[in-house]
């Protein structure tokens, strides 16, 4: 199921998006960027490149956690996951990417 990318300014003025599934729930966030329109090609190459396993840098936290990196062709970050408790739970959130990201809608939620 599509999900959305919602745009938003942080605290600092950076512009980010979080991608979100289908039920609402966040399943990537970007890195912050200096305009809209560098943030909206960030979550333009989540779209174009979801689908390629070598995109995503697996790692573990020095608390036994595990995460990911989405990375552009460039290998620069584009965005990050949340923490996940067990090995399948960061496979399942990266199988969750492709589905909201394929055909997802923008949400602008700037101030211009």
């Amino acid at each position: 199921m599509a999900g959305k990318f919602e745009l938003y300014k942080d605290a600092g003025g950076d512009f980010r998006w979080r991608l979100k599934a289908g039920n609402g729930e966040n399943v990537l966030a970007s890195q912050g960027y200096s305009s809209k329109d560098a943030a909206k090609n960030g979550a333009e190459s989540v779209m174009s490149n979801c689908g390629d396993a070598d995109c995503f840098e697996k790692s573990t936290t020095d608390s036994g956690k595990f995460r990911f990196n989405m990375l552009a062709k460039n290998h620069q970050v584009i965005g990050v996951s949340q923490n996940y408790d067990s090995e399948s739970g960061r496979d399942n959130g990266i199988e969750a990417i492709a589905r909201a990201a394929t055909g997802a809608t923008f949400i602008d939620n700037t101030d211009g």
